[in-house]
């Protein structure tokens, strides 16, 4: 069984992470690409779906490492295992790549002379596939089909196949280093060039440094967002700039449910927060990056706009089951790909609309033809705001007017006027979209607002609640010192409440989002929920409730999607963008540094 989703580390190249485990287990991985098949999936199923593990040779097989964090400003891992015979280092990194993928793991003698073992198992096709393995020049070559990986060792240690396995033994004194390195390429392909292992670490650490350094956030929990930010970075697609949402697929939302979705894809939703935290934290390349990929990706019929798109901006995401993998702790189905990407969901049209407004406040220049998409995406909202749709949380029931949804509409109008009013020599009908702007907010103050309860709803006509609404102030629908904003945190705050921190919507009617049982708090919108309340001046409040978010991390910083109050462990996809985002955002707004846009 996998461990705990909090046990993980990840290492990454800038196009794909691997996860680690306290025992010293990769047991997640694609290659080459984030959205590839994995040839280590033991995640989600057993060993035989394929891991490597290196560890003492007296370790129990899930005996986890004495201690392990990052060096500092990087993604290298370091794990450190004391045993009776003395202490010894796992060194786990991927550089970036030049041409092929490389994993790369060093262990080093710290004292005494410590035995170590290593097993590894290849399964190529999320675990499927077992590959015919060979000895060549020194290596060990895993060939099945398009896949290849090449496994070598600096300096040489014996191996040897045992149950479809390759195992070897070793052991490491003080100051003795032994490096393994495991790379793919194409299989009709030769083999990459090596890669010397102990120079690729001395160059990833300056490299991640190096970019660490550019961090312009300077308040008082620096460790946590940078380690946020190094995380944002290794959950980047370098080639494009697009940044998934999460490194794997299926790790569910509830202990042996079934809302395990495929997270290896890029979110518009995230689009104006993403952009913010770049830019307010001094990464106006990575800005720039994602910006574009954005504009990339929506270019084309704005009726054919998706919520999601590929590493690279693909539209094709066919969802479909994998019925040899056993879910993680038999959480099933396990899933690849996404049918939420066909979805009518209308706040990516503002969030869109948000975000290349935001792009042009923080001085990123955009061309002609950057608004002509815009304006396209607005020709279309006119006459497409008032119909439902399946929301931001991507429900599988039936369609409704989800109250945000219709916020965001307002967002992208509001932000098309504000345009042409400091750009008055594009081309716009800035009178119909002030109208529309006008008409879409006195729609939603009075169908999507309970003012028995003074909160927003879910959904117009409904009393179910939804976090999302703590947004309102912060894309500036009504200022935080309105009424029905305090009401609507407040509502919220009560009665989406889950151990102290929000679900993302009421769960008790599930003919709302079409799918049976229950899911965890959503980290996300329990930092909106700080945000919210630090707006409307609880700033006490807010910080107590970021610094219990904080405790949430993992021990090397790392946060999943949701969190489980009742089992204290954390749910869903890992790392997930969304929360350190959100993370991110929150810090810096009480630093005094977030404001409604």
């Amino acid at each position: 069984m996998a461990a705990p989703i909090e046990d993980y580390g990840i290492i990454g190249d800038l196009q794909t992470v691997g996860l680690v485990s306290r025992s010293g287990s990769i047991d997640w991985l694609c290659l080459p690409r984030f959205d590839s098949g994995a040839c280590f999936a033991a995640l989600l199923g057993d060993e035989e779906n394929g891991n490597w593990r290196i560890a003492p040779a007296s370790a129990r097989r899930e005996e986890p490492c004495t201690r392990r964090s990052y060096r500092e400003g990087t993604l290298v891992l370091e794990s450190v295992w004391e045993t009776h015979e003395g202490t010894a280092k796992v060194i786990d990194f991927m550089p970036q790549r030049d041409r092929a993928p490389d994993v790369m793991r060093i262990v080093e003698g710290v004292r005494g002379r410590v035995a170590m073992t290593i097993e590894l198992r290849l399964r190529f096709d999320y675990g499927r596939v077992v590959p015919w393995m060979r000895r060549t020049d020194g290596h060990r070559v895993a060939i099945a089909g398009p896949d290849s990986v090449w496994l070598r060792a600096e300096p040489q240690v014996p191996a040897y196949g045992k149950d479809f396995a390759t195992h070897a033994d070793f052991a490491v004194a003080e100051g003795e280093r032994v490096a393994f390195v495991l790379t793919w390429h194409p299989s009709h392909e030769r083999r990459p060039r090596l890669v010397d292992p102990f120079r690729a670490l001395e160059q990833s650490c300056a490299d991640w440094r190096a970019w660490s350094a550019r961090c312009r956030y300077d308040g008082p929990w620096r460790d946590a967002v940078l380690r946020s930010l190094i995380t944002l970075k290794a959950l980047t697609y370098a080639p494009s700039g697009g940044i998934v949402a999460a490194a794997t697929t299926s790790l569910p939302e509830e202990i042996r449910g079934v809302r395990n979705w495929d997270y290896r894809y890029c979110w518009l939703r995230d689009a104006t927060l993403t952009l913010n935290v770049l830019v307010e934290t001094g990464y106006l390349q990575e800005a720039y990056q994602w910006r574009d990929w954005l504009l990339r990706a929506v270019a084309g019929d704005p009726a054919d706009l998706q919520i999601m798109y590929g590493l690279a901006g693909e539209r094709r995401l066919p969802e479909q089951e994998l019925d040899w993998l056993a879910g993680y702790e038999a959480s099933l189905p396990v899933r690849i790909g996404n049918a939420a990407a066909r979805q009518l969901q209308l706040d990516v049209y503002g969030e869109v609309l948000d975000s290349f407004f935001l792009a042009r406040s923080f001085g990123l220049r955009d061309g002609p033809h950057a608004w002509a998409v815009q304006r396209a995406l607005m020709d279309f909202l006119k006459s497409k705001w008032r119909d439902p749709d399946e929301g931001l949380w991507e429900v599988r029931g039936e369609r409704r007017h989800f109250v945000h949804s219709k916020v965001m509409a307002w967002a992208a109008a509001d932000r098309a006027v504000r345009t042409l009013e400091a750009r008055p020599h594009l081309f716009g009908d800035v009178d119909f979209w002030r109208a529309m702007r006008g008409e879409v907010h006195r729609e939603v103050c009075r169908r999507g607002f309970d003012p028995e309860r003074n909160t927003f709803t879910q959904y117009y006509g409904s009393k179910e609640l939804d976090a999302a609404t703590l947004l309102i102030p912060q894309v500036g629908f009504l200022p935080v010192s309105d009424s029905r904003v305090v009401g609507t945190v407040e509502a919220v705050r009560r009665e989406l409440d889950h151990g102290g921190f929000v679900r993302r919507y009421t769960l008790e009617d599930s003919s709302v989002d079409g799918l049976p049982g229950g899911e965890g708090a959503f980290l996300a919108c329990s930092f909106w929920l700080a945000d919210a309340l630090h707006r409307i001046g609880r700033a006490d409040e807010a910080r107590l409730l970021f610094e219990r978010l904080l405790g949430l991390c993992n021990d090397v910083g790392l946060l999943a999607e949701e969190w489980d109050p009742d089992a204290k462990r954390q749910l869903g996809n890992f790392p997930q963008a969304f929360s350190h985002i959100g993370l991110v955002n929150t810090a810096l707004t009480l630093s005094g540094r977030g404001g409604a846009r």
